[in-house]
């Protein structure tokens, strides 16, 4: 099973962003980076998991480990209620960053995804590498 970390990075908010994936079977190890001039952090935390998976095609089962409550909760809770109510929250406003919602939804309804939450800047060694990876982007277009 491919085992992919994510994370996401604003300096400013909105402002220069990042996102960041580390992903590894075990044996390989890849790592992907890029970023935005003006964005915020949430669309970078989306960004990075699309970006994984989209470089995940022939992988058909996932783990993703992210700190963000806000992709996690989405793609495990949110999403389908959004989806339900044509893209609006429970209290009919339009969903924020719904682009990459509806991108991220149809790229994960291909896989198998097991979802894990990591307390960010606790010392896990991946997550720290997908900060690291997402802040440098970000930097870069400052």
């Amino acid at each position: 099973m491919l085992k992919i970390w994510t994370d996401g990075s604003c300096l400013g908010n909105p402002g220069a962003g990042g996102w960041g994936f580390v992903a590894t079977d075990g044996k390989n190890i890849a790592e992907r980076s890029g970023g935005e001039k003006d964005t915020t952090n949430n669309r970078m935390e989306l960004m990075a998991v699309i970006r994984a998976l989209t470089a995940a095609r022939k992988h058909d089962e996932l783990e993703i480990h992210t700190d963000s409550q806000y992709v996690k909760n989405g793609m495990q809770s949110w999403v389908k209620n959004w989806k339900k109510n044509n893209w609006r929250t429970a209290n009919k406003h339009p969903v924020k960053n719904q682009d990459l919602w509806m991108q991220l939804d149809e790229l994960a309804s291909t896989k198998k995804i097991h979802w894990h939450w990591v307390r960010g800047h606790n010392g896990n060694e991946m997550n720290e590498r997908v900060d690291e990876l997402a802040r440098n982007a970000a930097t870069a277009l400052k």
